[in-house]
């Protein structure tokens, strides 16, 4: 039956009409839905001069019909149309309707079986019922459809612009920068539609506290630190996210990756030159730390976070055995104490052993010659030169991407192009790597106050430079009291230095 042939029947028996209002905002800033507002009061008014009857307002606010997204309320109202809800349909445009043709079609199909017709506030009437009808409304969608993809183009060049000229194309600040410039500007809050004064914000400048927290945390990194440790240390700074949530191991993570931080620009995840803000870093170190967070070797999911300074470190030295050692604890939790995996030679008391070993680490480190343990640093390294060549690797990667876009060059030579190149930037990045590394131990060597140096350590990097520095290996201990008086047996403890 067509809609007009039904508006017919239903005027006839003396009744008024049945009409819906469908309203939808792709994008609502200010959270007022202000957009939504202006449409449904249009809509009213159109139906009101007509005499139908609004028994029903639908609404997707924020929800674009371009991007795919379900629109709960469009769902809503086609379910009710087909229950007989209404036999009119009202909504400010055509493309507030739609703008998919899978979409479009669907509604027609709908419109015809159940004699709904369409009526809209700037396009006019569309008859669905008749070939015309059917044509003009897929005109409208395909023009529709149009407008938001012209309008997806500009606004991905504008954005990519932005990045190639280093300039920060918005979002939520990022950690580390964000000065305020002593300027405000009238901002909507979401909900309420209230406006209030929020402060102009630098993002080329750094905020002190922030970057100083992301040059330490890259220089834990690079002394054999891991990420968990900056996250404590982030969380005893009283330091959160720029949104003020906690700083978990992922986000800290995330952070530390981030090429911003060595003043890279980037668009959809590829490097594409320099920003204008402030390092927070220098690139070298930051190539460094990726290197190192992206090694395939390194443990991601390394367990539990180790509490005792020689557990997994100390080797077991029964015959045969030289498993590491993990801390348990005995009587009812009051003991902890180190033991072999396989039960070899009982338990070692966890604090003694921890202690001596720890003074032997402070007593070596505080010796004149304490110099002399240092890593010699990696001579020869040309920082600047690997630099430039990190650069023009990656030119050549993104040359290959549009040379392959372009058809100038097949999948084959897309792909031996492509490896040939990461495997040269793994070896430049490796190199990087190796020349800004640190040595664990230094901050320990030369210091006025070496215990001093070491109690301000967290026991990652203390951790890290026994690692480093000493190997220890636990025998069986003798029984009884020791010559000293104690039950402790220093002698069963075998320490051998690394370096």
């Amino acid at each position: 039956m067509s809609p007009t042939l039904r508006a017919a029947i239903d005027t006839a028996a003396g009744g008024r009409q049945r009409a819906v209002i469908y309203c939808r905002i792709s994008q609502d800033r200010t959270g007022a839905n202000l957009g939504v507002d202006r449409q449904r009061e249009d809509c009213e008014a159109l139906a009101d001069r007509n005499g139908w009857d609004v028994v029903e307002v639908y609404v997707d606010n924020d929800v674009s019909a371009f991007s795919g997204k379900l629109r709960k309320d469009y769902r809503r109202m086609l379910a009710d149309l087909e229950l007989g809800t209404a036999t009119i349909v009202i909504a400010w445009h055509t493309d507030r309707l739609h703008r998919s043709p899978t979409e479009l079609e669907e509604y027609i199909d709908l419109s015809e079986r159940r004699g709904v017709s369409t009526h809209t506030c700037q396009a006019g009437s569309i008859d669905l019922s008749s070939p015309s009808g059917r044509m003009t409304a897929r005109i409208l969608g395909a023009v529709a459809r149009q407008e938001s993809e012209h309008k997806g183009h500009r606004v991905a060049a504008a954005r990519r612009q932005k990045a190639k000229a280093g300039l920060w194309s918005g979002g939520l600040r990022p950690f580390g920068w964000g000065v305020p410039t002593g300027e405000t500007k009238k901002k909507t809050v979401k909900g309420t539609g209230e406006e209030i004064d929020v402060p102009v914000l630098d993002m080329n400048k750094l905020v002190p506290e922030e970057a100083a927290a992301l040059e330490a945390g890259t220089d834990q990194i690079l002394a054999g630190g891991s990420v968990r440790g900056w996250v404590r240390w982030l969380a005893d700074k009283g330091l959160t996210s720029s949104t003020g949530k906690p700083i978990d191991h992922q986000s800290a993570r995330d952070l530390l990756l981030r090429p911003r931080n060595a003043g890279i620009a980037v668009y959809q995840g590829e490097e594409i030159g320099r920003g204008l803000w402030e390092p927070a870093v220098d690139e070298a170190r930051f190539r460094a730390v990726v290197a190192i967070l992206t090694n395939p070797s390194r443990l991601t999911s390394p367990g539990p976070t180790p509490k005792w300074f020689g557990s997994l470190i100390y080797l077991c030295g029964h015959r045969g055995c030289n498993r590491p050692v993990t801390c348990t604890r005995t009587g009812g939790g009051n003991h902890p104490s180190y033991r072999c995996p396989d039960q070899h030679g009982g338990g070692r008391k966890a604090e003694t052993l921890d202690a001596y070993i720890q003074d032997l680490l402070v007593e070596r480190l505080s010796r004149d010659d304490a110099g002399e343990l240092l890593e010699p640093a990696a001579d020869g390294v040309d920082v600047a030169g690997l630099q430039v060549e990190s650069e023009q690797i990656r030119r050549r990667l993104t040359d290959l991407a549009s040379m392959f876009g372009a058809g100038q060059i097949d999948m084959a030579q897309f792909t031996e192009g492509s490896d040939t190149a990461r495997a040269q930037l793994e070896g430049v990045t490796s190199q990087l790597a190796r020349a800004t590394v640190k040595d664990p131990l230094v901050g320990l060597v030369g210091v006025p106050d070496v215990r001093k140096a070491w109690d301000a350590l967290d026991l990652d990097r203390r951790r890290t430079v026994l690692r480093s520095l000493l190997k220890v290996v636990l025998h069986k201990p003798r029984p009884g009291r020791m010559p000293d008086g104690g039950y402790f047996d220093y002698e069963a403890i075998e320490t051998r230095w690394k370096r």
